[in-house]
């Protein structure tokens, strides 16, 4: 290898971590969506009980997927800092593909046969009741196909979306105020996100008689906005972590090049 080799290599090894990090983090988020929890118990509070349009009362009930989308809104805008609108629409349609896969495989897993030795095993819980567990598995793995839909129809858009307003920004800003460029892009994006989801996964695609109304939408909307809000603006000092680390890897020189070469290439919004 060369010494002009070298850059090259250290480039495409970022965009191979970082890549990874957004993969696993993007799929891991999406098979443990199913599971509802409560913000307010794990902190040890009462339910808020928030009455919001059409007088639904609502508490801060979210996907265990919110965990780990904020990893991953945090590693786009690194891909769009360091490598443009193509790398992150590359990684977002990779993404999207592997999610679709993996979703098909679990659902051809969930229509297997079960043995029945394995049914016999966890023939009871642990407190004695009659436990199916070939039920329980297909229950957990297989979510609703429209549900899957709306997801990624709303990954999508909020990740062009975020690519978009992020630089746009960084072209008003220039290499500084990266606080300004990441959670702007990540606020703007998330609250498209949030509403897409919802919109079609419970109000365009839903059958008639589960239907929710327009105002359970919105108000279901604001309290996972509310959320995505908040864990944004905590996250920011994790972009700043994450520029030192890779100017230290790239050289300072190095990495600003690639994001000057970045904002260059990256216009329009497709």
């Amino acid at each position: 290898m060369t010494t002009n080799d070298l850059p090259n290599k250290k480039k495409t090894n970022l965009f191979i971590i970082l890549s990874g990090i957004f993969l696993t983090n993007a799929i891991i988020a999406e098979l443990i969506g199913s599971k509802i929890f409560s913000l307010e118990s794990t902190f040890g509070y009462q339910p808020a009980n928030i009455r919001l349009l059409g007088g639904f009362v609502l508490d801060f009930n979210l996907t265990a997927g919110v965990i780990l989308w904020p990893v991953v809104f945090l590693t786009t805008d690194v891909i769009n800092e360091y490598f443009g609108k193509e790398g992150v629409k590359k990684i977002s349609l990779l993404t999207v593909g592997f999610i679709a896969y993996g979703f098909v495989v679990i659902y051809l897993a969930t229509v297997l046969p079960p043995a029945r030795f394995w049914l016999d095993i966890y023939e009871t819980d642990g407190a004695g009741n009659r436990f199916d567990i070939n039920f329980a598995f297909s229950t957990v793995f297989r979510q609703g196909t429209r549900i899957i839909f709306a997801s990624l129809v709303a990954f999508l858009i909020g990740q062009l979306l975020d690519v978009f307003v992020f630089q746009r920004l960084r072209k008003m800003t220039g290499s500084s105020m990266i606080w300004l460029r990441a959670t702007g892009s990540t606020l703007v994006s998330q609250l498209m996100d949030s509403y897409v989801v919802l919109f079609l996964a419970f109000y365009v695609l839903a059958p008639q008689d589960t239907r929710w109304s327009v105002a359970q939408v919105l108000s279901v909307g604001v309290i996972n906005y509310i959320y995505k809000f908040v864990v944004a603006i905590l996250l920011t000092p994790l972009i700043y972590l994450a520029h030192y680390l890779i100017d230290r890897y790239l050289g300072k020189k190095e990495a600003h090049t690639m994001a000057d070469e970045a904002a260059e290439k990256s216009t329009g919004f497709f």
